[in-house]
């Protein structure tokens, strides 16, 4: 047990007891404000940073102050701590969904398109018939769970609630976390810190509505159910008590297998550090969770694996490739150089204050050894694999529990045991025990720990938020896209710039895509050259009744300028040449694009 008991709080009575809900009405006053005011219709390269009202940030440092003045008085209930937290994931996750009429992100609406596809074919399906999209089918975990609960709300589409997806992913960390921090420490300010810093830490974007979300909650679950309970103390309480415990993370393990390819190897390397501690040396977790894992790669993952392992054996051991981001992953213009520079920022001032915490807190090096592992343990997972050009981000995003707890440890005094705090009251120590409140309270170590903490929760805005531009689709976008999907016969091929757009895989199991900037930068240069012409020698071929569309949006200018693939002027040269071609013929445009179809096509329907 650790204490850090040695700040008094700063009044008693009642006015001790309700200040604290002062600042957190004010700020999420000042919250609701702000959303009223903020006008989203026309972002930037900055995203909803420099689109939010000032409000807004007002409010988010009201709420920083208040939680830090709050969390830390050890005597203060632990519920207004909780009550900030959820203040904070208010602010954080639930800002755009109240904002965007639309749901953001490619990715969710590609994932709502799946549901969509499963509950449609009623089953899953091979390669042969739904091409690279069948790795879907492959971990279907998230999907089917999905696909229940549209079934059970009775809404027409996951649509209808995945722009609230961010929050109850968050949501559900929650309680892993508290779990996890009160093992190793009972003093609710670093649990609540640590809390605090891994919401504002974790920009990286991964609780949009994915299977990433789900399956990255349950294995902080598994990690929470094994540091309680398959420690050497828990152990020895009785074998059948411990095997209820191993039925639940089961449980878990096979639900994170069946969702996503990369997590359950997280799992595995966090597992096997937890073994190098003398109190974790417990090998039916990590066994359960490779039996599991393997059973399911050579089974029903076979498929897709057996296609992909030529590339990822060649990936092992190149750092240097697999932390690159390559073509079309590149930050251009200031604003999206600006916000990719705040989110590392962020990601290193964390780890710095990890190592200052690891540095600092004698105690909880010795203590909370186990999470230092877990933390350090995603590291090697660099030499494995690019992971799309994703693996530094999703390293990140697991070395965070961790992290989180050692950065909280720096911000807040040293740590030490009940016994050394007894000894030293014993020898009389007053400089160990009984330090002037008004100093404590009011020194360097109360406001430059408020700055680091109100630094890093700003920060989170541009590194989670700054992007929007790329991310958001206007009501006008989605309605161009449905438009295209509503009369696309079956065996159609639709092409575009990029995959950036709402539905992109509307349809997917009976219309076909093409997006040519994924092509190779020879053949993206012959399109840039000569449009209309190449594009439609690209899209020729498409047999009656089907047709060949050329759809170029909002979404996919975004993505091109801002990631470094084609500029404004050479997408408006694209899109003027089709415009002009005799050989395409506009079906409708608004806002936010346009969509042409190759007359070659409709005259072979005649």
């Amino acid at each position: 047990m650790t204490d850090l008991s040695d700040l008094p709080p700063a009044w008693s009575g009642r006015r001790a007891l309700a200040w604290p809900g002062v600042p957190l009405l004010v700020a999420l006053a000042l919250w609701v404000y702000a959303v009223r005011h903020t006008d989203v219709s026309r972002l930037d390269d900055y995203g909803l940073v420099s689109a939010l009202h000032p409000a807004f940030w007002a409010g988010l440092a009201v709420l920083t102050t208040g939680f830090w003045f709050t969390v830390r008085d050890a005597r203060r209930s632990g519920a207004w701590s909780a009550a900030y937290v959820l203040g904070l994931l208010v602010m954080e996750r639930a800002t755009q969904a109240v904002l965007y009429p639309t749901p953001l992100y490619a990715w969710a609406w590609k994932h709502e398109a799946v549901v969509d596809h499963l509950l449609t074919a009623g089953g899953l399906q091979s390669a042969d018939q739904v091409g690279d999209m069948a790795v879907y089918d492959q971990w279907p975990g998230f999907f089917a769970a999905q696909a229940a609960l549209q079934r059970l709300l009775g809404v027409d589409s996951t649509a209808m609630y995945m722009a609230w997806w961010p929050l109850v992913s968050s949501l559900m960390l929650l309680l892993p976390l508290l779990l996890i921090y009160r093992t190793f420490t009972e003093d609710r300010r670093l649990i609540w810190t640590a809390v605090w810093l891994f919401y504002v830490a974790n920009w990286v974007g991964q609780d949009y509505f994915s299977p990433q979300s789900m399956a990255y909650a349950l294995h902080v679950g598994v990690l929470a159910v094994v540091l309680r309970r398959f420690g050497r103390s828990a152990v020895r309480r009785g074998q059948p008590r411990q095997a209820v415990w191993t039925v639940v993370i089961t449980v878990m393990i096979v639900a994170i297998v069946i969702s996503h390819q990369l997590t359950p190897g997280m799992l595995v390397v966090c597992l096997l550090a937890l073994c190098l501690s003398r109190r974790y040396r417990d090998w039916v977790p990590v066994v359960t969770t490779v039996v599991i894992f393997l059973a399911w790669c050579l089974t029903a993952a076979l498929p897709f694996l057996s296609a992909a392992m030529p590339d990822m054996i060649r990936s092992i051991g190149d750092v240097g490739a697999n932390v690159e981001t390559g073509y079309g992953a590149t930050p251009t213009g200031t604003g999206a150089i600006a916000t990719s520079w705040a989110a590392r920022l962020l990601s290193g001032s964390v780890l710095l204050l990890a190592a200052v915490g690891v540095w600092r807190q004698r105690v909880l090096r010795h203590r909370a050894r186990p999470l230092l592992l877990v933390a350090a343990a995603p590291l090697p997972m660099f030499a494995a694999s690019s992971y799309g050009s994703e693996m530094i981000f999703r390293v990140l995003l697991f070395m965070l529990p961790g992290a989180a707890f050692f950065a909280a440890a720096a911000l807040l005094p040293k740590v030490r045991t009940l016994a050394a705090d007894a000894a030293a009251r014993e020898a009389g120590n007053r400089k160990a025990t009984d330090n002037p409140a008004r100093a404590r309270r009011w020194g360097i170590g109360t406001w430059v720990p408020l700055a680091a903490l109100l630094g890093t929760t700003l920060a989170f805005v541009p590194a989670y938020s700054g992007k929007d531009r790329i991310n958001y689709f206007p009501p006008q976008e989605v309605a161009l896209v449905r438009q295209l999907f509503d009369q696309a016969p079956d065996g159609s091929l639709v092409v575009a710039a990029n995959r950036n757009y709402p539905d992109a895989y509307a349809d997917y199991w009976s219309v076909d895509h093409y997006w040519f900037l994924d092509d190779g930068r020879s053949h993206v240069d012959k399109i840039v050259k000569s449009p209309a012409a190449t594009l439609a020698r690209d899209m020729a071929g498409v047999e009656r009744p089907a047709r060949a569309y050329f759809l170029l949006t909002q979404g996919q200018l975004a993505n091109s300028e801002m990631n470094g693939q084609l500029d404004q002027a050479q997408l408006e040269r694209i899109q003027k040449s089709v415009a002009a071609s005799p050989r395409f013929r506009l079906v409708a445009e608004n806002s936010a694009g346009w969509l042409y179809v190759l007359k070659q096509a409709e005259g072979a329907e005649r």
